[in-house]
């Protein structure tokens, strides 16, 4: 065995691993929810040895997962699209006009990374309370449209275009909208399927924000409504886990379609905040 090899099967060794301690957890949840709160309680094993989705019916039932999945999926689409058109728009301008404060505006979008955004939920819950949107959808979704990293991303795409292309639309009577919308961003769908993963798969796993504004179980999304599964007899671990794994469903189905899109946005995203 040569070196290269001993250390090639080192790195698949330590890779296998790694991918061993990140399934368990799920997988552990899966058997979990597979069996009845008696054998839960009774016996702590880890194989799935029993078949028992009495805890799915339960849950699908007796809770308000289709109406937590609506907000869910609702909240998240529509920040989605809202952060992508504005920061779009926003990081053309910075990119393509030429305007007074300009470089100090980007400047301050650079800087709101040095912001923790937990730091901003105190002023944020008292903004939505004064506007009366405390539990409603707009007061979910209007603190979490503000995500610089999309400026940047795209600002940085639209500086590398040449700017023989934008004065080519120009001499053709073409308008800002036109170069925007017909020429840059059929020209880095790319970017802009990887940053839409990776704005939905956040503000659908967005948990405190949610938690806060919103106090009406009608209004709850996922994150929020699987911490109302208990009650007063105790915790249900089976029906615990079978709600985790129902609201985390849709995120890993969309992670094996778009497994290469997630993997490109994670890159963007740690590649500026780095």
């Amino acid at each position: 065995m040569t070196a290269k090899q001993g250390r090639n099967i080192a790195f698949t060794t330590l890779v296998l691993i790694a991918a061993a301690i990140w399934i368990f957890p799920l997988y552990w949840a899966l058997t979990t929810s597979l069996r009845s709160e008696k054998r839960i309680v009774s016996d702590a094993g880890v194989f799935i040895d029993e078949l028992n989705f009495s805890a799915y019916i339960e849950v699908l039932s007796t809770s308000k997962l289709p109406i937590w999945y609506l907000n869910s999926v609702g909240t998240s689409l529509i920040i989605t699209v809202i952060v992508l058109l504005t920061g779009m728009m926003c990081a053309y301008a910075l990119s393509q006009l030429r305007f007074p404060g300009r470089k100090a505006l980007y400047l301050l979008v650079v800087a709101s990374f040095m912001v923790p955004v937990p730091a901003l939920y105190v002023a944020q819950f008292v903004l939505m309370s004064d506007l009366g949107l405390v539990n409603s959808w707009w007061g979910i979704i209007l603190p979490q449209l503000i995500v610089p990293v999309v400026v940047i991303v795209y600002k940085q795409f639209f500086d590398a275009i040449p700017k023989e292309m934008r004065e080519a639309v120009l001499l053709d009577g073409g308008g800002e909208f036109t170069l925007l919308f017909k020429l840059y961003l059929p020209l880095n769908w790319g970017i802009t399927a990887a940053l839409a993963i990776i704005t939905f798969i956040s503000a659908w796993n967005n948990f405190f924000w949610p938690f806060l504004v919103v106090t009406s179980e009608s209004m709850m999304t996922i994150p929020v409504g699987i911490t109302q599964v208990n009650d007063s007899f105790g915790v249900f671990y089976a029906r615990m886990m079978a709600l985790a794994l129902l609201a985390a469903a849709p995120v890993i189905i969309g992670y094996l379609i778009f497994q290469k899109r997630v993997t490109e946005a994670v890159m963007i995203s740690a590649g500026v905040k780095g």
